[in-house]
């Protein structure tokens, strides 16, 4: 049996499952509650699934919402239409979030509140001490169990595994795939069956509809994620509060705008129905 493949997989499927579950879809856009006990649960889940590479959950909502208030422009902080590559896209992206991840600099103000916090488990995920271990955590699993040096290439996505895939979200979302949606933007849907990424891959439909904890639209996409927040709703581990679900097509919006992609601090819970 090759346990370096499961683990692999099991990693890369945890920790992309916290970021869309817990990062994207509860702390950047509040979609749906949870009481303290969960939110402590899945907020440690997402610093063990992600380690060394753990991502700030108000850092990352600030540039989620930036994202989309400011999709494809030259403010966005990191669509894939003014870098050269994907590499130089995340250097920018990692030195925006790291300056609100150290308080650095203060976002705007419709960009910050609402996120889950705690102050110290997000200092141990900025702590690089912690990080090292963190690597060399890794590297003694794949030294005692990789079959030949081969599998070694796999150690620098578990080193960089949040990072990882938000860069094949917001670069192949934002340049290859079909679009069902007029965005005003260049987002696209880059996969009709998404178990890669948990449903972050329908770019498109989630630029629509920023508010629907369901990311696919047409009978053909399947969101992997969705049928898990259901599952926990049902259970009672969280409620989901947004009344926002993706339509396809997208009814017409008589002059009212596009429908909110993020609670602002000031507003009132639920976000209203399309």
């Amino acid at each position: 049996m090759n346990y370096i493949l499961i683990f692999f997989v099991a990693h890369w499927t945890s920790s992309v499952f916290c970021q869309t579950f817990f990062l994207h879809r509860y702390g950047a856009h509040s979609m749906f509650q949870m009481n303290r006990f969960w939110e402590r649960f899945f907020h440690l889940a997402t610093y063990i699934t992600q380690g060394p590479s753990y991502l700030n959950p108000r850092a990352y909502a600030i540039l989620h919402r930036m994202h989309h208030a400011y999709s494809d422009t030259e403010k966005d902080p990191h669509s894939p239409h003014y870098f050269k590559d994907v590499f130089s896209m995340m250097l920018v992206t990692k030195k925006t979030y790291d300056d609100f991840a150290y308080d650095r600099n203060e976002p705007e103000r419709r960009f910050d509140g609402r996120v889950p916090t705690w102050p110290a488990l997000d200092k141990l995920g900025q702590n690089w001490p912690v990080r090292i271990l963190w690597c060399g955590g890794y590297i003694a699993f794949y030294y005692a169990f990789a079959p030949s040096a081969i599998w070694y290439a796999l150690l620098p996505f578990h080193f960089l595994m949040g990072p990882t895939h938000g860069a094949i979200v917001n670069w192949g979302g934002h340049k290859y795939g079909y679009r069902n949606f007029d965005n005003k933007d260049k987002s696209v849907n880059s996969l009709f069956f998404d178990f890669l990424t948990f449903g972050e891959l329908f770019q498109n439909n989630h630029h629509k509809f920023g508010m629907s904890p369901k990311f696919s639209a047409r009978w053909f996409e399947v969101d992997p994620a969705w049928p898990l927040i259901r599952l926990f709703d049902f259970l009672g581990i969280i409620k989901i509060t947004s009344q926002q679900r993706m339509r396809y097509p997208a009814p017409v919006q008589d002059g009212v705008g596009e429908p909110a992609a993020f609670i602002e601090p000031d507003a009132d819970y639920p976000v209203a129905a399309e």
